[in-house]
C-alpha cells in the first residue's frame, strides 16, 4: 500500500458517511460537517511528551483505527489524503493564526488549512482550527459572508493575503491569515516538531480540546470546560478532579484514555499548576 493511501472505507465508518464518494462540492461539505464532529481537536500526545507523527499510516491508525483526535497538522493531512483518494484537486496551505491576539503579534506560520479545486472553483477546507473548526467549506471569495452548520464566515483580503474571520455576537473575529502557496510534508515537518515540541508551545503545556457538535461547540482548555451553543448561550464547568477531566474527555470528546500512558499523572499535575497559579 502507498504510504499516503487511506482506507476509505474504515475513514467513512469513522465519521459516518454512507454518501457518494464522486469529487463534488456535495461530497466535500459532507464529510467537512461530518469529521470535526467524529474526530476530535486534542493535544495529548504533545502533552504527554509521545510526539506526532504525521506519516499518513500513522494519522489513520491514530485517528481512525485507535479512535483518537489530533491538532490542526493531523486532521487537514489526513482529510487532504481523503479528498485525493477520492478525486479531488487538494493542495496544503499554511496560515499564521490571529485568534485571541493583540493586533500587533505576529506568530510564524503553525497552522494547516487546505485548498480544494472543484470545477475551477477555488474552496478552503479546514477541519482542524480547534475551538472553532469550520464545518463546511468555503468558497475562495473575499466579497460574501458564508454560512455553516454553525457560524457564520468571510474571507478578506489585503497585501496579497486572505484573513478568515467568523463572526461572534455581531462582531467580526479573525481567525488567521494565508497566502496560496503551496506546502509540503517538508513544511507541515517543520511545523509540526515546532508545536509539538518547543517548550513555551502552548500544545506542549496546556491540555486543549475541541468537538462540534449539532446544537453547540465543546471547549476544554487545562481543567475548564465549556459548552458553547449556536443560540448564543455559554455554560461554563470548573473540573476539580482527575475523574472528571477525564469523565469529560470521554463523553464530551469522545476520547479513548486507556492506552495513553501517563494520563493520569498529567492531569494530576495540571490541576496542581492551576491551583498555584490560582494562590499565587
Amino acid at each position: 500500500m502507498p504510504a499516503d493511501a487511506i482506507d476509505l472505507d474504515a475513514y467513512t465508518e469513522r465519521i459516518g458517511y454512507s454518501g457518494g464518494r464522486e469529487p463534488s462540492l456535495e461530497t466535500l461539505q459532507a464529510l467537512h460537517a461530518l469529521h470535526p464532529a467524529a474526530i476530535p481537536f486534542e493535544n495529548l500526545s504533545p502533552l504527554l511528551g509521545l510526539g506526532v507523527d504525521l506519516d499518513a499510516v500513522a494519522l489513520q491508525d491514530k485517528l481512525v483505527t485507535r479512535k483518537r483526535g489530533g491538532y490542526c497538522f493531523e486532521h487537514n493531512l489526513l482529510f487532504l489524503h481523503v479528498l485525493k483518494t477520492l478525486g479531488f484537486q487538494v493542495k496544503g496551505l499554511a496560515a499564521r493564526v490571529l485568534w485571541n491576539l493583540p493586533e500587533q503579534v505576529v506568530l510564524p506560520r503553525t497552522h494547516m488549512l487546505l485548498l480544494v479545486d472543484i470545477d475551477n472553483v477555488n474552496y478552503i477546507a479546514d477541519v482542524g482550527f480547534g475551538g472553532l473548526t469550520m464545518t463546511a467549506p468555503l468558497r475562495l471569495n473575499p466579497a460574501m459572508e458564508q454560512t455553516s452548520p454553525h457560524e457564520l464566515f468571510r474571507l478578506t483580503y489585503a497585501d496579497r493575503g486572505y484573513t478568515l474571520q467568523v463572526k461572534l455576537n455581531e462582531s467580526w473575529n479573525a481567525m488567521y491569515t494565508f497566502d496560496l502557496q503551496q506546502q509540503h510534508q517538508a513544511d507541515y515537518e517543520l511545523m509540526n516538531w515546532y508545536v509539538s515540541s518547543h517548550p513555551r508551545s502552548r500544545f506542549v503545556n496546556e491540555l486543549i480540546a475541541a468537538r462540534p457538535d449539532k446544537t453547540h461547540r465543546h471547549a476544554l482548555l487545562n481543567h475548564e470546560y465549556t459548552a458553547h451553543y449556536l443560540d448564543g448561550k455559554t455554560e461554563k464547568r470548573t473540573l476539580g478532579n482527575v475523574t472528571d477531566m477525564r469523565e469529560i474527555l470521554e463523553t464530551a470528546f469522545h476520547i479513548p484514555l486507556d492506552d495513553l500512558p501517563g494520563v493520569k499523572e498529567k492531569l494530576e499535575s495540571l490541576l496542581i499548576a492551576v491551583q498555584y497559579a490560582k494562590n499565587r
